[in-house]
């Protein structure tokens, strides 16, 4: 079984882009962020000609999240709890025996914007979302763009970035406390000691010269941590395809037993 994330960057503009992944690699369930897109306009049917069926949770021009699968999926949860004024940014669905989560979390901007104590609470929120509705020792699976570098592992200079936005100390304890909840960072698990990035900035040449930042994770209860075979940070989908530009982030997928 294949599980994936990927924040595409605006979903009009990464369709095709789009579909020729899912072509290739074939996810069996895949959590998609930053869909820029209300959900009337989200394509259900091309999706579904490509043999998925999809849940969006969307909103015009920013935000929004979407869970694909193989197979019919039950929708149980969109959005936090008293998190609606950061928008669409979380969509919970039930499919292949598998709680399956994927979050756009907040990005806070930098330290002294009013969005950075809003991110802080709103990981407080999610985690306390996942203390009321989950179950560590059931199959559980959140993945997305957590816009968080865990560790100095995690990005390309972390001298230049100490207690910058990403990686301070308040929101890696943030990011710790959505792990100690029952998860695994799938990735670390099987590649404990290597630096690797999910995302380039598009200026400055940044994935060519290797810049880039770990910020989308696949985390797994314990029982998916069992069935864990590979994680794969996409590469190659980072890269442009013919005319088509990517998204600044890369593709994770993770193969399971």
């Amino acid at each position: 079984m294949r599980v994936a994330t990927w924040n595409i960057n605006g979903l009009k503009a990464r369709l095709d882009f789009v579909l020729e992944w899912l072509e290739e690699r074939q996810p069996d369930v895949v959590g998609f962020q930053e869909l820029k897109m209300a959900d009337d306009q989200f394509p259900s049917d091309t999706f579904k000609n490509a043999g998925y069926f999809a849940l969006s949770h969307g909103q015009k021009a920013w935000n929004g999240v979407a869970i694909l699968t193989k197979g019919e999926a039950e929708c149980v949860q969109t959005g936090l709890p008293d998190q609606d004024e950061f928008g669409a940014r979380l969509i919970t669905a039930q499919s292949k025996g598998i709680r399956f989560t994927t979050v756009y979390c907040p990005n806070g901007k930098n330290l002294e914007h009013d969005d950075y104590p809003r991110k802080l609470a709103w990981f407080d929120s999610l985690r306390e979302h996942l203390d009321a509705t989950g179950d560590p020792k059931a199959d559980e699976i959140i993945c997305g763009d957590f816009n968080i570098c865990p560790s100095d592992l995690d990005t390309w200079d972390a001298q230049s970035h100490i207690g910058g936005i990403f990686h301070t100390a308040a929101e890696r304890q943030r990011m710790e406390s959505v792990v100690e909840w029952g998860f695994s960072d799938l990735f670390r698990e099987l590649h404990p000691d290597e630096t690797a990035f999910t995302w380039w900035d598009y200026r400055g040449g940044a994935f060519h010269r290797k810049h880039g930042l770990r910020i989308d994770f696949i985390l797994g209860t314990a029982s998916i941590k069992d069935r864990l075979q590979s994680v794969t940070v996409d590469r190659d989908w980072r890269k442009k395809r013919g005319e088509l530009k990517p998204s600044d982030h890369a593709p994770v997928y993770a193969d399971l037993a």
